[in-house]
């Protein structure tokens, strides 16, 4: 596939959101092919799916079937947008993919990494991301982010010990498996993380021959 495919991954009020419309702006302005689009969802089934599992009647759910839904609607996405995208050699920016399931559920849930990468492998088709971005922020800070003023959904209502899991997680499977992983300081200000997921979107663009 001659597309870049770029995840952005971290804790729930890290920031994605707000750098992907500035990045959005950036390669439109770059001449460049891109779409942009979510998980849980991205695609009309896939959205039906994350309307089950963020549902906050939904209390009754178990880890189980939530991983499966999960992995269920990435594999719709995959299949309808994501991949027939890269085929096209679009530029694919991701809100979330694998590494989510693996921290939440598989990690957050108890279910255990290997089981939960077991049913998004036979879904994904070999579809992997060229580039990971990862908001590092304590969770603490990232969920008083998320809660001014904002409905939140099932997971979100979780604890503070859920999310802490989830991020010490995502540490550990990111030390685990470095590869295309770069952490961006979400810490710090709007200005300041665009400026570095700016730096390293560049790079791979660059390297790829899509920017000079």
């Amino acid at each position: 596939m001659s597309g870049i495919f770029i995840t952005l991954e971290g804790p729930d009020g890290s920031g994605k959101s707000t750098v992907v419309e500035e990045l959005s702006r950036y390669l439109k302005n770059s001449n460049i092919d891109y779409i942009f689009t979510r998980e849980p969802g991205g695609t009309r089934i896939g959205e039906d799916i994350r309307d089950i599992i963020l549902d906050n009647k939904n209390t009754n759910m178990s880890p189980r079937t939530e991983a499966l839904l999960y992995a269920a609607s990435r594999s719709q996405h995959v299949h309808e947008k994501i991949k027939p995208a890269l085929q096209a050699g679009k530029v694919v920016l991701c809100e979330r993919f694998v590494l989510s399931s693996l921290v939440y559920q598989g990690i957050g849930r108890g279910l255990g990494v290997v089981d939960v990468k077991a049913i998004n492998d036979f879904g994904i088709e070999g579809v992997k991301p060229d580039l990971t971005l990862f908001f590092d922020i304590d969770p603490s800070v990232s969920l008083n982010r998320k809660m001014v003023g904002q409905d939140v959904d099932r997971l979100e209502m979780e604890g503070i010990g859920f999310h802490r899991e989830v991020y010490n997680g995502y540490l550990e499977l990111i030390n685990k498996y470095p590869e295309n992983v770069v952490l961006i300081d979400a810490s710090r200000s709007k200005e300041e993380v665009f400026k570095q997921v700016k730096s390293e979107v560049e790079s791979i663009l660059k390297e790829r021959g899509l920017v000079k």
